[in-house]
């Protein structure tokens, strides 16, 4: 019996033993996830950290022949890219409104009106041949217009010489005691209670542009601008790109046409933006859609394609995207509808021609030119 009592004695004490390993391996199993839950919190965390970093105007250290600077706005919108020309008008209408004593509210509101009337640029004019002979960033061709605000010597803003120099362009638009048309036409600061008006409303009141309600679309990027320019720093590169893949569309189901249409549409990805171009690979959202259906057997107008098609609410690839309303039955981009909420579009200088989700820009309609 002794010898019996020991040997169950000794079989209780192994199965207590199994016993607290499981219990000590479990522990050790929990311990082990809820370290893991906990780094990969902390992942997140600096991965949503990093996203934030990366959602105002960045000045890069790059080359001047690529970007100079970089807006990497929050959502699906598109990242807006200034060349090292842009970044140099963007300074001008900063640092001299500052020193003018102009409030950063102005200052705004000038880089708002900029980017609707030339994207920060030095245009000369087709209608002005003058104008051409002047350093410019391209040619425009509204009426006389001229310059990063698109100044009219008709108007009597200035001589063609004055309005192709930024800085005159800069001084005019603020006007004040010190501005060069001593107030007719009137600049910013001639206008009485300027401040007190919307952003958009102020830049309307010295431009008396036909389409009034475009500048204030752009004063989120116009805010950024400012407050990176305004700071004297130079932030580290936002390491964020657009997407911009030629990814292969979808084509079952689609006509030979429409398939063809594609195929174009995919060989000019890559290319460059150019201002007015209609050449492979170097041209502007209109011309590269007028390329694109040429190789199809389909000649478009160079500009303003959607006429010649039918509105639709049902898109199919192939088919016209046009946005940024400016006007009744008037768009200022094209491009061509890829499916699945994307299209292709030579969207702008700095990013050239790419496939990109079609909320990158607002005012969306579709035009069926095939039927």
């Amino acid at each position: 019996m002794p010898a019996v009592a020991l040997i169950a004695g000794l079989a209780k004490r192994r199965t207590i033993l199994r016993a607290a390993g499981a219990v000590v391996m479990t522990l050790i199993l929990m311990a082990a996830f809820a370290f893991c839950a906990a780094v990969a919190v902390l992942g997140a965390n600096s991965a949503a950290r990093a996203a934030s970093v990366c959602s105002s105007v960045r000045l890069s250290d790059q080359p001047a022949a690529s970007a100079a600077a970089r807006i990497v706005r929050s959502g699906s919108q598109a990242p807006v890219n200034l060349s090292t020309r842009q970044l140099a008008v963007a300074k001008d209408y900063v640092s001299i409104g500052r020193q003018l004593g102009v409030p950063r509210d102005g200052q705004i509101i000038a880089i708002m009106m900029a980017l609707q009337e030339s994207s920060l640029r030095v245009l000369a004019n087709a209608n002005v041949p003058a104008s051409l002979s002047y350093p410019n960033d391209g040619a425009g061709s509204d009426h006389d217009s001229l310059g990063s605000a698109q100044q009219r010597p008709a108007a009597g803003w200035g001589t063609v010489e004055q309005l192709m120099d930024s800085t005159y362009n800069v001084r005019a638009f603020y006007g004040g005691p010190g501005g060069p048309n001593h107030g007719s036409p009137r600049g910013l600061l001639d206008i009485g209670g300027w401040q007190s008006m919307t952003k958009g409303q102020a830049a309307q009141a010295v431009q008396v542009s036909a389409f009034p309600e475009l500048y204030a679309r752009w004063e989120p990027e116009a805010t950024a601008i400012v407050a990176a320019l305004d700071g004297g720093t130079t932030p580290a590169p936002c390491i964020d790109t657009p997407t911009g893949s030629a990814s292969a569309t979808p084509s079952a189901g689609l006509s030979q046409i429409r398939k063809d249409i594609l195929r174009f549409t995919q060989a000019g990805v890559g290319g460059s933006y150019v201002w007015g171009g209609t050449a492979f690979k170097a041209w502007d959202c209109s011309g590269y859609v007028q390329w694109i259906y040429r190789q199809a057997g389909i000649n478009l107008p160079r500009v303003e394609q959607w006429r010649v098609g039918t509105r639709t609410e049902n898109p199919q690839p192939g088919d016209l995207v046009v946005q940024n309303a400016q006007g009744p039955n008037n768009w200022g981009h094209v491009g061509i509808y890829a499916g699945d909420s994307m299209m292709y579009s030579a969207l702008n200088p700095s990013v050239g021609t790419l496939l990109h989700p079609i909320a990158w820009n607002s005012d969306t309609a579709y035009f069926d030119l095939l039927t």
